[in-house]
Formats: structure tokens, C-alpha cells, sequence
């Protein structure tokens, strides 16, 4: 049995994530900003308050699990504000930075001490292809596309600096979530079923790649 925190899990991916891990026996924490509306997550997993925006939370939680092992870091939680070239403005470029890039960097180094109690740790960040520069050929969304190729980046010094420990990037596709109005082209738990079993399987050589939910390499 393995101990899996994940971020952002109280629905979506995170939810279909944490439900699955739980499942088949593993203990999972799961984080939330607003833990009392986390209902379907209480019923699987210890819920934590963390806002990963916010230094002075993801803090908190770390000194809440001081000495407490964890196996495995899901970086999850993230936010998607629709934009295009007249709508854009910097202060949403600014929020998403802070949740889907400096966010997982913040969470990873202050649960380091917990993954260095693991044999076997990993972490994991939920990222989009939406962030691939060579990817891109239709515009728009500015600050999501770039929050996420910084989260790529973020990924890949972190598989550097944590060697040999496991870090790996990986792009559910598109889920029918309520980040996307629902919708997509695969259901929350099918995507999390795809993405569970890349890092059941990954290992220090599969450290910094980019992979797609169907176990294939995408490209920067």
C-alpha cells in the first residue's frame, strides 16, 4: 500500500484520480481550497486544506505532515481562464502562472522531506498539451498555454534536482470536466485509469518526459 497525495482533488481529474488510488487500497491524501465542500472526496480520502497559489498554505499542510510518508506526489490542481489576443490581461496571465506552475514547484519542494521517507517516490504533474510550443498551431489561450509550458519546465528541472527519483509530465487529453464546460473526449475516470497506469510503470529512466494519457512522448 502506497501513500498518494494529490492536489486540486476535490472533482475532476483529481477526484477520478484519488477514487481509483483508493480503490484498489492505497492511502490517499487529497487537497482542496475549500475542504468542506470536498464531499465525495471525504468519503475515500483524508482531505487537506491547501491552496497551492498561496505560500502560507502549501506551508501549512507540510507542517501538517511533518514525518508522514509519501510515495507518491500528484500535482493536479490547476485553472483555465479562457482568453485571446483582445482579451487577455496580464492579471490572468499572473493567476494561472501561480496555480499551474509555480503551484506544483511550491508543493514539490515543501513535501521534499515526505517523498525522501518513501523507497520508492515519484511525482507527478498534470499538464496539457496545450503547453507544447511545437503543438501549437491554433492561438489564443495565452495565459493557460503558457502557465503550462512553465509547468512543463518546472518538470523537467524538478527531474533533474530530485534524480533518482521519478518525476514525469503527463496530458490527460480532453476530459469532460467542468474546467472545460464538459466537454471532451474521454470521461474523468477513464483519463485518471490511463494516467495511473503510466506512473505504476515509471521509473528513473522515464524521469522528465512528456507523455500523453495514450503512453506516448509529446513534443516540447
Amino acid at each position: 500500500m502506497a501513500t498518494i497525495l494529490v492536489t486540486g482533488a476535490n472533482r475532476g481529474i483529481g477526484l477520478a484520480l484519488a477514487e481509483q488510488f483508493a480503490a484498489r487500497g492505497d492511502e490517499v491524501i487529497g487537497t482542496a481550497r475549500k475542504p468542506e465542500s470536498a464531499q465525495a472526496l471525504s468519503k475515500i480520502a483524508e482531505v487537506q486544506l491547501c491552496d497551492v497559489a498561496d505560500d502560507n498554505s502549501v506551508v501549512a499542510l507540510a507542517e501538517r505532515l511533518e514525518g508522514r510518508i509519501i510515495d507518491l506526489l500528484i500535482n493536479n490542481a490547476g485553472i483555465l481562464e479562457i482568453d485571446d489576443l483582445h482579451s487577455v490581461s496580464s492579471a490572468s496571465m499572473i493567476r494561472q502562472f501561480n496555480v499551474n506552475a509555480v503551484g506544483p514547484l511550491r508543493v514539490t519542494q515543501a513535501l521534499r522531506p515526505n517523498l525522501a521517507l518513501s523507497d520508492a517516490p515519484k511525482v507527478a504533474c498534470v499538464t496539457s498539451r496545450m503547453g507544447s510550443i511545437t503543438d501549437n498551431t491554433s492561438g489564443r489561450f495565452y495565459g493557460y498555454r503558457s502557465s503550462k509550458a512553465a509547468l512543463n519546465m518546472v518538470g523537467k528541472c524538478l527531474s533533474l534536482d530530485l534524480a533518482p527519483t521519478p518525476v514525469v509530465l503527463l496530458h490527460p487529453g480532453m476530459v469532460k470536466t467542468d474546467m472545460v464546460g464538459g466537454n471532451g473526449d474521454v470521461t474523468a475516470e477513464e483519463a485518471a485509469l490511463k494516467l495511473i497506469a503510466i506512473i505504476d510503470r515509471a521509473g528513473p529512466g522515464d524521469t522528465g518526459q512528456f507523455l500523453h494519457r495514450d503512453d506516448y512522448e509529446l513534443p516540447w
